[in-house]
């Protein structure tokens, strides 16, 4: 049962390179929410109650409700929905993609340490990857927000990938980058994204104190 789901978070960070939607890039972060909280439940069913109810409402509330609407709020405030056509084109994004699967399956391949699922710490490799091209291709501060949840998401399957046992630090740590991350973009948008008009990483070169 789980397979299916971790295909389902390839395909998900497949689709994030291609598309220029910045809906589409919230919906799929919302999925990929709901994704990591089956995947959760499945692996970890055998640990703590406490700690199993902290990561599904790590997971399920936080991840799959409250960021995305957060990213949904961002978007009807400064009323910007598409990735800037200027840049890396869709192709060339999907050959990037491409690319980091290829890096993540040969890093994976080339471990021997059989204490760590070679399945997870594969597609977190990717996933982190991914967010590492989504930061450098596009040029929209938003795109970089989605990326660096993606690689967020990808450090909660690095935990998965250690082993059944997820330490109560590590779920703390993650959620903190998040939910500090995911403000830090809305307070930029709302207190100074109507100044500068734009939301471009270069344009903040030029704002002067």
């Amino acid at each position: 049962m789980i397979l299916p789901l971790v295909i389902l978070y390839v395909v998900t960070l497949v689709y994030l390179s291609i598309t220029e939607r910045f809906r589409t890039y919230a919906s799929i972060i919302g999925l990929q929410g709901w994704i990591l909280f089956g995947v959760a439940l499945l692996r970890l069913h055998r640990i703590d109650l406490p700690e199993l109810l902290f990561i599904s409402v790590e997971t399920l509330l936080f991840k799959t409700l409250l960021v995305p609407a957060l990213l949904f709020a961002v978007i009807r405030r400064t009323h910007i929905h598409r990735v800037r056509t200027s840049g890396s084109s869709q192709f060339n994004a999907l050959l990037l993609s491409v690319g980091a699967a290829a890096a993540a399956i040969t890093l994976t391949a080339a471990m021997a340490d059989g204490n760590i699922d070679r399945v997870f710490f594969g597609v977190a490799l990717y996933a982190v990857l991914s967010g590492l091209i989504l930061i450098v291709v596009r040029s929209r501060i938003f795109s970089h927000m989605v990326g660096f949840l993606v690689i967020e998401n990808g450090v909660f399957l690095f935990s998965m990938a250690v082993g059944t046992e997820m330490p109560f630090l590590i779920n703390v740590a993650i959620l903190l980058d998040i939910m500090i991350s995911v403000l830090m973009l809305g307070i930029f948008f709302m207190r100074i994204g109507n100044k500068l008009h734009a939301d471009d990483a270069d344009s903040l070169t030029n704002v002067k104190d």
